[in-house]
């Protein structure tokens, strides 16, 4: 269709142009009520936008030709403008009230707004939800950067922090649903979903500006993290600290105005609108004269120019002159985004970023933390949140007690002492159900990930990424500045950058999303931007709960690490490269954590379990309950798992070895023989009469018959919630066998031996006892016995001292999983059968067997058997099938010399522990019967 005529020098205006343009002047007459516009035209303006909408998504040239019109931009923010007041008042109050707790409404009155203006709500929310598509849509074209600055000098980015803002004011409120009839429940929630939906829309329609271009990127970033409450806030929190937020602001602000100018074709067309259309009078009238974006359109000379000549691409060196008295010249000559960031970053990053500062605390130095734990368990539950002065740096042992702490520090060297202090979460930030009530706190997006559901939020944690992730091969500014990197440290200087992303960390737990899921990916590549920065070990201290041991977004952290250590095995960096040296440090400042905050006091927790079961310490006294358990095994899994992503590289698995990772590994282990007991396979039968309750026995056939989807053992038998002391930790034991297995394993290049240093640290922490512990089943840890099988196969690969460890055990060690607990007294007649009990592996306590008669006839089988004393002998089963004659009896052993032999050749035969070679499956080479209708058949058959 031909263009209508225009007035002279103004541009002709597609026919798409005039119908949009029209029906958004008749919906701001709409919202202001000036003029007053009826239903039918209404009808009209909501079928314009449809069909526009439409339009703009499927049609390239009509996307193109609109994104490039400057009355469609102005008309868009015209729009909002008109609409965030008047949906404010219908939705939640009057706009004085927003930012007056005395003035604002209830949230029993909102809804009763929502629900009388129920219908014109749903109108104009159906209609600003097209209306910011459209937006959106005209941001995806060949030209991105024109639209781009478009959007930007008609402030329409303004209108999308308003109506986001809105949104989360009227979806965070508590309303509470038990109160209200059928009918308004069902208005409320159809309106919450369409605020909803417009967030969302919100969201993508931002990653659209934002995206490729640096400009905006700092203006969106600057803001949402900036705003004037949160400065404040910051401020106030830091009193006399080391990070300025104002002064940051400020320079924020005159980068900005440096980087100010806009792309030659948007600059000409908004030349062209304010000569041509604005300066004849003509709707929607002129441009925002803001600075510092304005010079780009206004006449030359009506504004004062500072921006950068973006055609001198010449390098700068930053110069820092503390007595120049221009704000904005002593920011230009500095030419980076802001020196108080810079200086904020250089003192709280990883103090190993140059070169290793901050060495590994001693075996010496973690058992006396364990000791320290230990003794001051539940006075340190007592008083959890400790005074600023208790605390240490990023790498600091956070606090530790006084007896011994000091001296500890002072052997270990004084790294600990660092500049930093770490206690940055108060008792009253550390409540996860805060909400924003009023107006949204710590940020604009923080309360965000508490709105929306994964398919929603997609569009937040994509703008998150594309703010600060370094991609590779992304151009420097002029003064050598990674910006990407920058805005990164700008998200973690402040306390709602820090908030976003504990919410961002949270929201994988909640949701309980995969290693394949979008979120999860997404939130990988923040938390390696993060790492690119050398900022994880701040993240990791300001994401902490003093109550907790690990808190929940720690845990989360620690598994985006260990994904994303995984992921390195794709495309290994070289070992001397600058990225393996960064993964290195970080695992190191990991380590430090695990050495001496989580291992210490998971072990005193396990301590006083074993106390309590010694009955040496009441259980009242215990002091956490079974969800903080719940969090520390959570936590202390995700440290295992990360252990056994590092081990699979040899370039890593050095690092570990040379730490001594060893000594935490098996002080766990001791610490839960101790304070866990094993669980049986089976529960013995009732002795009283009468079949077992089925909820009393699992029977081996269903490998996953009482374990939920993590392997987690289910006792149905118990209570729904055992008490925390007795707590099992279930599937710790596994994780820490498989890691030592990996440790011990030969070095690169060679098969045999087992690695000389895993073995000797092994045996000078004593670890040879708690890995034959580990033997006798325990259904808490189901393949514990097949790991410390490999284990015991590879430390005495080669090991001469653990060899000779097992031999000097032979004289005094029963076997483990099988041993009379009563001698037979005297013989037994064929009438008077033999009765004795066993302890036998995977059943507590003893089970009474008797031994088979000479001359007693195998049920079933027609064939005499075994007989006790060897020989063998024949007979009729019933008048049955025949005579069988026994095959000749192998030679008889007692089984404490099988059980031990087999655990001394386990260096050459890695298949036979314990109860592992078929050949040592025997009962002493006699068949044995259990008491009761059900007890017949093999014990070993039934139960190994």
């Amino acid at each position: 269709m031909t263009p209508p005529a225009t007035t002279e020098g103004r541009r002709a205006m597609s026919i798409e142009e005039l119908c949009f343009t029209s029906a958004m002047s008749c919906f701001e007459g709409w919202l202001k009520l000036d003029p007053a516009i009826g239903p039918r035209t209404m009808a009209y303006v909501t079928k314009f936008i449809s069909r526009t909408l439409e339009k703009t998504h499927n049609l390239k040239d009509v996307r193109e030709t609109m994104s490039k019109s400057v009355e469609v931009w102005i008309w868009l923010t015209r729009d909002f403008a008109a609409a965030i007041p008047s949906l404010t008042t219908r939705s939640i109050g009057p706009l004085s009230g927003l930012n007056d707790p005395d003035k604002g409404v209830t949230p029993l009155e909102s809804t009763a707004l929502i629900t009388k203006n129920y219908q014109s709500l749903k109108e104009d929310l159906q209609l600003l939800i097209k209306l910011m598509h459209i937006a959106r849509n005209l941001l995806v074209v060949p030209e991105p950067e024109i639209p781009q600055d478009l959007c930007a000098a008609a402030q329409f980015d303004q209108m999308l922090y308003q109506t986001i803002i809105l949104c989360i004011n009227v979806t965070s409120k508590a309303y509470d649903g038990d109160v209200l009839e059928e009918s308004a429940r069902l208005k409320l929630g159809e309106i919450t979903e369409l605020y909803k939906k417009l967030l969302v829309t919100c969201l993508q329609q931002a990653h659209n500006w934002i995206a490729k271009n640096d400009r905006n990127k700092m203006a969106f970033w600057s803001t949402v993290m900036f705003d004037d409450e949160a400065v404040a806030d910051e401020q106030e929190a830091n009193g006399y600290g080391e990070f300025r937020p104002d002064v940051a602001k400020a320079e924020i602000q005159n980068w900005f105005e440096r980087n100010s100018r806009f792309c030659d074709k948007a600059r000409q067309l908004l030349r062209d609108y304010e000569a041509n259309v604005a300066g004849k009078g003509l709707p929607p009238g002129h441009l925002p004269c803001i600075s510092p974006l304005a010079w780009n359109w206004l006449p030359d000379g009506s504004s004062r120019v500072r921006a950068d000549d973006i055609t001198d691409d010449a390098n700068i060196t930053p110069q820092w002159n503390e007595d120049e008295p221009d704000k904005f010249e002593q920011d230009r000559a500095y030419g980076r985004v802001s020196r108080e960031i810079d200086t904020w970053w250089l003192k709280i990053r990883d103090p190993n970023y140059e070169e290793w500062v901050v060495p590994m605390p001693s075996v010496e130095f973690a058992q006396q933390r364990t000791e320290n734990c230990k003794a001051n368990l539940i006075n340190r539950y007592v008083h959890s949140y400790r005074s600023v002065e208790h605390e240490g740096s990023v790498h600091s042992v956070e606090g530790s007690s006084a007896q011994g702490g000091a001296a500890d520090e002072g052997k270990d060297g004084g790294h600990y002492v660092h500049d930093y202090n770490d206690d940055m979460i108060e008792e009253e930030d550390i409540d996860d159900d805060d909400s924003y009530g009023e107006g949204p706190m710590n940020g604009l997006l923080t309360e965000v990930p508490n709105i929306l559901d994964p398919k929603q939020i997609e569009a937040l944690h994509m703008i998150v990424k594309s703010c600060i992730l370094d991609n590779a091969g992304l151009a420097l500014t002029r003064a050598g500045e990674n910006l990407q990197k920058t805005r990164c440290r700008m998200f973690l200087a402040m306390e709602c950058g820090r908030s976003l992303l504990r919410e961002i960390l949270v929201f994988i737990a909640v949701w309980e999303k995969t290693e394949q899921s979008l979120i999860f990916q997404l939130t990988t590549q923040i938390v390696e931007a993060i790492h690119h920065s050398a900022l994880i070990p701040y993240a990791w201290q300001s994401l902490r709960i003093p109550k907790d041991i690990i808190s929940p977004a720690q845990t989360v952290l620690l598994r985006l690490v260990n994904n994303m250590f995984r992921l390195r095995g794709n495309d290994p960096a070289p070992p001397e490269s600058r990225d393996h040296l960064r993964d290195v440090k970080l695992l190191h400042f990991l380590l430090i954590q695990f050495r001496s905050r989580v291992v210490p006091e998971c072990a005193a927790l396990m301590h006083l379990q074993a106390q309590v079961r010694n009955k040496l310490c009441d259980p009242a006294d215990f002091p956490v309950d079974s969800w903080d358990m719940e969090r520390a095994k959570d936590g202390i899994q995700q440290f295992l798992e990360l252990l056994t992503t590092v081990i699979e590289f040899p370039e890593t698995r050095k690092y570990l070895i040379e730490w001594e990772v060893v000594y935490e590994l098996l002080t766990l282990l001791k610490g839960l023989e101790a304070g866990v007991p094993k669980k049986p396979m089976v529960d013995p039968p009732s002795r009283s009469g009468g079949r077992p309750s089925s909820h009393h026995q699992q029977y081996p056939d269903d490998p996953d018959a009482g374990y939920d989807s993590e392997d987690h053992p289910l006792a149905q038998s118990q209570p729904l919630e055992e008490p925390a002391h007795k707590y099992p930790w279930a599937g710790i034991k596994c994780q820490i066998l498989h890691i030592l297995a990996g440790l011990l394993q030969p070095p690169p290049g060679r098969s045999s031996p087992g690695n000389p240093e895993v073995q000797r640290q092994i045996l000078r922490h004593n670890g040879l006892i708690s890995l034959l512990n580990c033997c006798v089943y325990d259904d808490y840890n189901r393949y514990a016995r097949e790991r410390v099988q490999i284990c015991l196969k590879w430390l005495m690969d080669g090991s001469e001292e653990a060899n000779k460890y097992l031999r000097e055990l032979i004289p005094t060690s029963p076997p483990p999983n099988l041993r009379p607990a009563t001698a037979p007294a005297g013989s037994s007649s064929p009438q008077q059968p033999q009765v004795t009990s066993l302890r036998i592996d995977g059943v507590p306590g003893e089970v009474k067997v008797r031994l088979r008669a000479p001359d007693e006839v195998v049920p079933g089988k027609g064939a005499a058997t075994t007989s006790s004393s060897g020989a063998s002998s024949s007979g009729n089963a019933g008048g049955g099938e025949g005579d069988r004659t026994a095959p000749p009896p192998p030679p008889r052993s007692s089984r404490p010399e099988e059980l031990l032999r087999d655990i001394i050749t386990l260096a050459d035969e890695a298949a036979r522990l314990a109860m592992g070679g078929s050949s040592s499956r025997r009962l002493d080479a006699d068949e044995t019967e259990e008491e009761g209708e059900e007890g017949r058949g093999n014990l070993e058959e039934d139960f190994m």
